[in-house]
Parts: C-alpha cells; structure tokens; sequence
C-alpha cells in the first residue's frame, strides 16, 4: 500500500498538536485523498468482488458494472392514450376522414391477431401494440361512432399524422448503456432496470464501518448520571446517519481516553471493518490518546505502509481532524481511519462536509454524488456574525419568500455542543472563509439539511 504523501500546508504526520498549522475547508478533500485513492485497484475499492442482488434490496446500493440494455423499452411502438388507431396518411389537412371499424378492441398485453387492418381504424387501449402498418391513434373524445356504427369520424384537425404512438426504444435503446458503474441506486433506477427484464443486479458489498466515541465523561444513554458525565449522543446520530448512507455499521461502543480501551476496541475494527470513524480524543491535551495510541499501531506495521496524522482544520464548527491507515492481517487492505472532534455539531459538521464523500468513495461511487452538495442562494433575514479566516457552516433555517425567492435566519445559539442547533434547522450556511459579518438582505450560500442526511 503506498506511502501517504505528504502535503505542504499540512502538519507534519509524525506530529500534530495545537500549535499545528490549519489546513483550508478547500484543501481537506484532497488530503484526505492520499488516504483513500490507495484503497482502490483497477477493479474497484478494497479489493472486493462484486455480488449480485434481487432489485428489491438494491436502493442506494453502487453499481458494480455498467447497466446497459438488452432489449428496448418499450419493446414494440404502443398506444399513447385509450382511442383509434388508423394509418396517418389518410388524413387530409381540411377534411373529415371516415374510416370503416374494425372488430374488437387491442388491449395492453394483446396482439392484433384479425386481418388486414391498414384500411380501418382499430379501437385500442394504452399501452397495447400498434396493429401492423397503424401508426397514430386519435382520442376517444376526438373521434365520432354512433352506437352501432360500423365506422369511425375523425375530423379535420384531430390528430396529427404519427401523434399519440410511443415508438420503440422510445425510453432505451438496446444496447445503449444506461446506468454507469459507481452509481448509488435510487428508486427510479430499479425501475429502470427492472424494465429491462432484470430480476438480479451486480453491486459492491456494502461498506463496513466501525464507529467508535472517545472520551472519559461519555455516559450510555441508560445508565444512572454521575457528575463531569454527559451521555453519548454521537452514537445515536452516526449510526443512523451510517445507516441510512447504506453502510453496514459496527457499534464499538465508547471508551475512556486510555490506551488500552483504545486499542483493544480498535483491534475489533480491524477485524471486522473497512472503515473506523472516531470522535474525541484529538484535541492534543494530556488525557487526548487516540492520535497517539493509533499512530503507535500504525508504525507496528512491518511492511512500514501504514501512518497516521491529525491536523487542524480551518472550519468553525470544529477543528481538529486525523486520518490514516492502520494494519490488518493477511492480503487485506489496510483499515481505514477518520477521526473527528468530539463536540456534537463540530462531530456532524465533520461527516457532512468531509466524511460522507469520502465514505460515498469508499463505498464505490464515482461521478457527480462525490461532488459538494448543490449552494442554494438565500437572503440573510438578521445579521450573521462571522470572523474571516475560518469556513464556517452556520445551522439555519430556509424559508421561502413572498416573491418566492429564499431567505435564512439563525437557528438559534451556534455553539459546537448545541445539537439543538441541527434539530431545529432545515440547512447549513456556508461562510467563506475569505469573507466577514453577513448584514441584512445579503446573499449566501446555503445547503439543505435534507441532501446531507
């Protein structure tokens, strides 16, 4: 496994500590890359095998191969509406056109199965196959045939030679592919490839990731109080955060800030995971040990391929960050590690803004998923505080305006430990960090909440 480089406005990776240099918002991303593109081979990430699944537990898993048709969709050129089909090139601009009725009605399912029927109008239902040599339908309402008629009346200017027919291939060519490797399923694309007759699809296993909170004051929700505590509310928030990504999620629990808690709980993640994700235990102070403990496991690696580093980052909630690669046995990748702050929204705002793309690569995804969320721009309804220096993503609440444009207000106190701050609001605003206080009536970017999740 190569060697991470090093970056120049990064810290060192044998030391990070307080007095670490920050690194941009903008430049994390491609520092935490020299952690993750090593994981990957000409075949795909982590040296996986792709596996075939039914379609009805697809949903947001990635596509291991691309998905390219087989047949077209629709199979055969059908009915756009419930009518009469008739040959086009009767019709006569100004004229009524008279066609004689054929017997029966062509359902969707069915085939035309009576003679000839390119002289007569063939009453037929959405969705069923065009008759042989017909190839436009007039409406029912359109059209006129007396009870009992054995013809139909189509005036002048119903229809348009060719309208209301779905040709084949309209919605996918054969051969054409449809769905590119690295996507994550959504539910129109099962339908998509359910319409080519698949029952099966080949999509990566899922990502397994190992979560695990750090800290010495970390209560489980359940147990008695006791005084310095506070309960773990990570937990809760990550794995299902994990859960609903689609990553299979190891609960590892919380432990101490000690040594041997750490590693004993990290030892199981290497077991059993591709990904650890830990919060707490970087903030460089004396009961801090994760960067330690972990940089310790990496250097024990005798093939010398593993390091760890933290750093500080440039962003407002949160601060510190760690990364690294940390040793397994046999022919396995090495075990990916993310560590990020222990407050609660710096913790959150960390998986959002740098975690999720990297475990959304991890995972196999390629293309614009990996890319920042889509910046809505709205108005500032109050004064946003905000000190240059820092990309700071602000909790806030979007609303829409009389003119129907967007406006945001705070959602209350920002401060790093206030998940308050997230529950009662629906977007982040991003602040540069080359930019200062917000005023009134002033634009700004804003990421809905509900992309994030």
């Amino acid at each position: 496994m190569p060697h991470p480089l090093s970056s120049p406005s990064a810290p060192s990776p044998q030391h990070a500590d307080r007095h670490s240099p920050e690194l941009a918002a903008g430049d994390v991303p491609a520092h935490l890359s020299q952690w993750v593109e090593p994981l990957f081979d000409s075949d795909g990430p982590l040296g996986w095998k792709a596996e075939s699944i039914p379609l009805a537990q697809a949903l947001h898993r990635v596509l291991a191969q691309d998905v390219t048709a087989t047949v077209d969709v629709p199979p055969h050129d059908n009915a756009a509406m419930d009518g009469h089909a008739f040959r086009g090139d009767a019709l006569r601009p100004g004229h009524d056109l008279v066609l004689p009725l054929a017997n029966g009605v062509l359902r969707a399912g069915g085939v035309w199965s009576g003679p000839d029927p390119r002289h007569h109008a063939v009453r037929i239902m959405t969705g069923a196959p065009m008759p042989p040599g017909l190839d436009t339908v007039v409406p029912l309402e359109l059209a006129f045939a007396p009870p009992g008629a054995d013809h139909l009346r189509i005036p002048a200017g119903a229809v348009r030679p060719g309208q209301h027919r779905r040709p084949a291939g309209e919605d996918v060519k054969a051969g054409h592919a449809m769905l590119p490797k690295g996507r994550r399923l959504q539910p129109a694309d099962l339908g998509l490839v359910a319409s080519l007759g698949w029952a099966r699809v080949p999509v990566w296993p899922r990502l397994r990731v190992g979560l695990l909170c750090v800290g010495d004051e970390l209560l489980s929700p359940g147990e008695p109080g006791r005084p310095g505590a506070v309960y773990n509310s990570h937990t809760a928030t990550l794995l299902t955060l994990l859960q609903r990504m689609g990553c299979t999620v190891h609960d590892l629990g919380a432990v101490a800030d000690d040594t041997a808690a750490l590693r004993g709980a990290v030892a199981q993640a290497q077991r059993d995971c591709d990904v650890l994700l830990t919060s707490g235990g970087l903030g460089g102070g004396d009961a801090d040990h994760t960067v330690a403990t972990l940089r310790e496991l990496a250097l024990s690696d005798p093939t010398g391929r593993c390091t760890v580093q933290g750093w500080h980052t440039a962003v407002r909630p949160g601060r510190p960050m760690a990364a690294g690669h940390l040793p397994r046995t046999g022919s396995q990748p090495p075990l990916l590690w993310l560590g990020l702050p222990g407050n609660p929204v710096a913790m959150l705002v960390g998986v959002w803004v740098f975690v999720r793309p990297v475990l959304l690569r991890c995972m196999g995804v390629q293309g614009e998923a990996l890319a920042p969320p889509l910046a809505l721009r709205a108005h500032a309804l109050e004064p946003l505080p905000h000190k240059p220096g820092r990309t700071e993503y602000l909790r806030g609440v979007v609303s829409r305006t009389a003119d129907g444009g967007l406006a945001v207000r705070s959602s209350g106190p920002q401060g790093s430990g206030v998940l308050r701050s997230v529950t009662e609001a629906n977007a982040l605003v991003v602040l540069p960090a080359t930019t200062g206080p917000v005023a009134v009536g002033q634009a700004v970017d804003v990421w809905l909440l509900d992309t994030l999740w």
